[in-house]
């Protein structure tokens, strides 16, 4: 089943342990993927969330394009709603100058927090609709990491001339059209919202326009995957993840769950419908269980590319999922 496989990381906070551990584990499971063949880590940039490190989301990167040697570093995403678009092309232009060839950006308009801490990042406060401007503010974003004009009066230092690979993610049909529109690669985040992905896939493949970054399609999907010895060891660490979406459906904001040996103690059946659906494309079992639902998920879909969400609160179950999944698709 050869296919390109990535990885992305939340930098959980996993109960129990500090910022400072979570931002360590990331660096090691960067290194692991690096080892087992991983196209490319990203991380994602969410605020004000108990299990969450990745906020300041491109100085992590950095951290991470350190600590390892060839693999692709990106966003996965940055939320350009909540940014300058002169500010992300200077940070990324940076990190690419710094590791020339191996810098993504993805990019999401999600605020990737509550509204409140939204306003509290302080861009756009007397402007209710500007997400609005998300086309716009790509197109922005293009021409500040592009080759100035000769009349271009705002030129981004880093960032001219880097020709970053940008990739529009999301879970809907408006940033497949979108994508698609403007001729980048597009990730769907079927790891959390399963609802639209083949929708989305046929609209963007579909009303693809070639540009000059891209000639046609390509698209990664999302999955979680929990890959362990046996089916229930594995069942038993996923469990971490299933009490993170009841607490974030009940509006709790906690740091990532050790697993628990009974979820049926918390879950309520409506609990139970929901995480059957939201959860509907995680990989969960040994490797010859994970093959399997890997092999179907790749055929119905007919991604170019993979990208892995590893929800485990050990590092060590972490990283050996990590190496386990790279022996199936590789």
């Amino acid at each position: 089943m050869p296919l390109p496989l990535s990885l992305l990381d939340l930098a959980p906070i996993s109960e129990g342990q500090s910022i400072s551990n979570a931002l360590s584990n990331s660096r090691e499971l960067a290194q692991q993927a690096e080892c087992s063949g991983y196209q490319r880590v990203w991380l994602a940039e969410h605020h004000g969330m108990f299990g969450v490190a990745s906020s300041a989301t491109a100085v992590v990167l950095g951290n991470i394009a350190n600590a390892t040697n060839h693999i692709r570093v990106g966003a996965g995403g940055v939320m350009l709603p909540n940014h300058s678009p002169l500010v992300i092309a200077e940070q990324f232009g940076t990190l690419e100058t710094l590791y020339p060839g191996r810098i993504d950006l993805g990019l999401g308009r999600a605020p990737g927090t509550d509204m409140v801490t939204a306003k509290a990042l302080r861009r756009n406060l007397s402007n209710s609709n500007a997400i609005d401007t998300y086309p716009d503010d790509i197109k922005e974003l293009q021409r500040y990491l592009g080759t100035p004009e000769p009349a271009q009066n705002i030129v981004a230092v880093p960032g001219a001339n880097t020709h970053i690979p940008l990739w529009l993610l999301g879970s809907s049909l408006y940033s497949a059209q979108l994508a698609a529109s403007f001729g980048l690669r597009y990730s769907f985040a079927s790891h959390f919202a399963p609802d639209q992905l083949f929708d989305a896939l046929h609209v963007y493949r579909s009303t693809f326009t070639p540009s000059e970054k891209l000639e046609k399609p390509y698209v990664m999907a999302g999955v979680m995957a929990v890959v362990a010895d046996t089916d229930e060891e594995a069942q038993y660490l996923f469990t971490s993840v299933q009490q993170q979406f009841m607490n974030m459906r009940r509006g709790l904001n906690k740091p990532f769950a050790k697993p628990t040996d009974d979820l049926t103690t918390m879950c309520t059946p409506t609990d139970h419908a929901m995480l059957s659906h939201v959860l509907q494309y995680a990989l969960v079992g040994s490797k010859a269980t994970v093959t399997e639902q890997l092999a179907q998920f790749v055929g119905k879909t007919e991604v170019d590319e993979l990208i892995v969400s590893m929800p485990i609160h050990n590092l060590e179950a972490r990283l050996k999922s990590v190496s386990l999944l790279a022996e199936i698709v590789h």
